[in-house]
């Protein structure tokens, strides 16, 4: 989660003003002049990009997919780490291990399809005595018990452990593509003032094994993830109240990432761009006139009484996608009041349809933001 976040649409990609209030695509305070800003040219130098830009004010690190257990029984799972630099001149003048120099939050969830129940949990802290951090040379973030770490850069195969008194998972994800750029020239563009930008990259096809636990029963699985990560210090434009954004992966081997930018009324915003992965691995990066959405249902939450779709039409005529995304479970929506303060709504879905001509299926996740309230939070 095809995977169009959380992400998971980034997803579309997504923006995150944390605490604050941000989800899939990087948003920060309108000037930040402490902090870089993402810029075209930009060159990406693993295993060190895979770590902590602390040069950019927000960052996440963003896991979505399907798992099946040997039964058939079957779960979607989403783990977010996210990142928030604190600018050098809030931070005290003598910093110590209690000063917040970096704060880090991370959500947590699980969706039991057969069990018709959603799960989910999350958490904060700042950067200091070792609660929470991120290494800056490689792929290892960690809040307490929740980490993502990748031990073996040659494989590029990584660990994802999380666990609460409810639920858990212990698993490994490896690469059974390279890395895929969105955007063009180095940026994922997410308005049109020069800054309003972020470096954007996913794993779009993680082979996933390992185990998954709900309460005392505990089931090995296996199944097929997906893994953004996301840095930069620009905010959204004033006008944008939230995002959509969808992960699809699909039996053809092939994958979709798109971000719709919902704007006051109701439209697109031009910038809203996605990337469609062959096979191969090739990516082509689209435009908001490549494609498009089109809601075709509707789910109120009993709690926020926010109205989120719940099935959509995504055409892209040019390639000829034609595919018809439904929510595998309505309630799987998350009020994250311990961490970044945001009701939004992150969950597992499936695909059918037609791409390049072909009948195909697929899964995936969709992100949605904005929908109880406007992103109009700050740090």
């Amino acid at each position: 989660m095809i995977a169009v976040r959380h992400s998971a649409f980034a997803v579309l990609t997504m923006m995150v003003v944390l605490l604050t209030g941000t989800l899939h695509s990087v948003a920060t305070d309108d000037q930040a002049p402490s902090f870089d800003t993402a810029k075209p040219g930009y060159r990406y130098a693993f295993p060190k990009d895979h770590g902590a830009h602390e040069r950019f004010r927000t960052e996440w690190w963003y896991y979505t997919g399907h798992l099946t257990a040997a039964g058939g029984r079957q779960f979607g799972f989403e783990l977010t780490f996210f990142r928030r630099g604190i600018p050098p001149e809030q931070v005290r003048t003598h910093p110590s291990q209690w000063s917040i120099q970096q704060l880090y939050l991370a959500h947590f969830a699980l969706t039991d399809l057969e069990g018709n129940r959603f799960l989910f949990a999350d958490t904060l802290s700042r950067e200091g005595l070792g609660k929470a951090g991120a290494e800056t040379d490689r792929l290892h973030v960690w809040l307490d018990r929740w980490s993502a770490t990748m031990d073996d850069p040659a494989s590029s195969r990584q660990r994802l452990q999380a666990a609460t008194d409810a639920f858990a998972i212990d698993l490994q994800v490896t690469p059974g593509k390279p890395p895929v750029f969105h955007g063009q020239e180095g940026i994922s563009r997410k308005g049109t003032r020069p800054e309003q930008a972020s470096h954007y990259y996913s794993f779009t096809h993680l082979s996933t094994e390992g185990d998954i636990r709900i309460g005392t029963d505990t089931f090995s699985v296996t199944g097929l993830s997906w893994m953004d990560h996301e840095f930069g210090s620009a905010d959204l434009g004033g006008d944008v109240v939230g995002w959509d954004w969808f992960s699809l992966q699909l039996s053809d081997s092939t994958e979709l990432m798109w971000y719709s930018l919902r704007r006051v009324d109701g439209s697109a915003d031009p910038v809203s761009s996605g990337t469609l992965i062959s096979a191969d691995g090739r990516t082509q990066p689209l435009t908001a006139q490549d494609l498009t959405v089109e809601p075709l249902s509707y789910w109120t939450s009993p709690r926020s009484k926010a109205k989120y779709p719940q099935q959509w039409r995504i055409s892209a005529p040019s390639m000829g996608i034609n595919l018809d995304v439904r929510s595998l479970l309505a309630d799987q929506e998350l009020n994250t009041a311990r961490s970044t303060r945001v009701t939004y709504w992150e969950g597992a879905v499936s695909a059918m349809g037609q791409a390049r001509g072909a009948a195909v299926t697929g899964r995936g996740y969709v992100e949605l933001t904005g929908y109880a309230e406007r992103f109009t939070q700050r740090l």
